[in-house]
């Protein structure tokens, strides 16, 4: 299904279900507008998302507000890019893969991961799922939506997902970490760790712990009303949440952005031990 398949919305109650979102849901709007209109900004990091400027249209979002923060309009097409190659990656290792998009917002990561056996479970609050049922429902069988509270204990069981059994899973916890206070993160990781099938892959990115506060700083989170509640204190705490954990990769988000931000990156990196933030990827072993 693509973009001109969508079926056609009634506007004024979906704007109005989106504009009643809490501050954490809402921040769902950021990478929905880079993906819906970053490739027109910085052509050379498009990500061609075949749903997400329909779906930016639908919630009455122009996009005016976010745009104007080019870095994180650039960071987001950076982060897809990077998600998806870690996935399609994944695939290739395990052509039967499930992926598991905890905290997915309104993305369609399936567009680029659906090679006729892969399966995906995308994972949200219960006022995100219902939103995203009318305007992403699933694309075929294989894909399925869940709701999921990653504060309460039991998450994993809203999941559904095995405990150490079957085929390894590919878990994404894209824009969610910095939104958890740090015994939620503690038993986020702790829980995938205890978990999640000998190979399974996650892949999350963080903040360092000197972006947390209040997020002023940031031109589209301060359009929000969310906080940074939580970042890293050193480059190896991931690794060191679980045992069964492997750092496999990362990825300094913004250095790519041009020659000052490498610079500036490079720079925080140095002094504070870790990138100011940043994608990780974490093997299950």
């Amino acid at each position: 299904m693509d973009t001109a398949t969508i079926r056609p919305y009634r506007l004024e109650p979906l704007a109005a279900a989106a504009d009643a979102l809490e501050a954490i849901p809402s921040t769902l709007r950021i990478p929905l507008a880079g993906r819906a209109l970053g490739d027109r900004m910085f052509p050379q990091m498009a990500v061609h998302d075949r749903y997400a400027a329909a779906t930016l249209a639908a919630i009455g979002d122009d996009g005016s507000r976010w745009t104007q923060d080019c870095y994180s309009m650039w960071g987001v097409l950076a982060r897809t890019r990077y998600i998806r190659e870690q996935a399609q990656r994944f695939m290739r290792d395990y052509p039967k893969a499930h992926f598991v998009n905890i905290g997915c917002g309104l993305s369609q990561y399936f567009q680029w991961l659906d090679n006729g056996t892969t399966r995906m479970t995308d994972a949200d609050l219960p006022e995100v799922v219902a939103l995203r049922d009318r305007l992403l429902p699933p694309l075929n069988a294989r894909q399925q939506t869940v709701t999921v509270d990653l504060t309460m204990d039991d998450w994993w069981r809203q999941l559904r997902l095995p405990r150490r059994q079957g085929r390894p899973l590919f878990l994404l916890l894209e824009g969610v970490s910095m939104y958890l206070s740090a015994g939620q993160m503690r038993n986020v990781l702790e829980t995938i760790g205890a978990y999640a099938p000998a190979g399974s892959v996650l892949v999350l990115d963080a903040f360092s712990v000197l972006a947390t506060g209040n997020a002023f700083w940031h031109p589209s989170l301060r359009n929000t009303g969310a906080s940074i509640k939580w970042g890293l204190k050193r480059s190896d705490e991931l690794e060191q949440a679980h045992e069964r954990f492997c750092l496999i990769d990362s990825m300094d988000i913004m250095a790519g952005y041009d020659w000052a931000n490498a610079m500036c990156s490079a720079g925080f990196t140095f002094m504070a031990g870790m990138p100011f933030y940043a994608m990780y990827v974490l093997s299950v072993e």
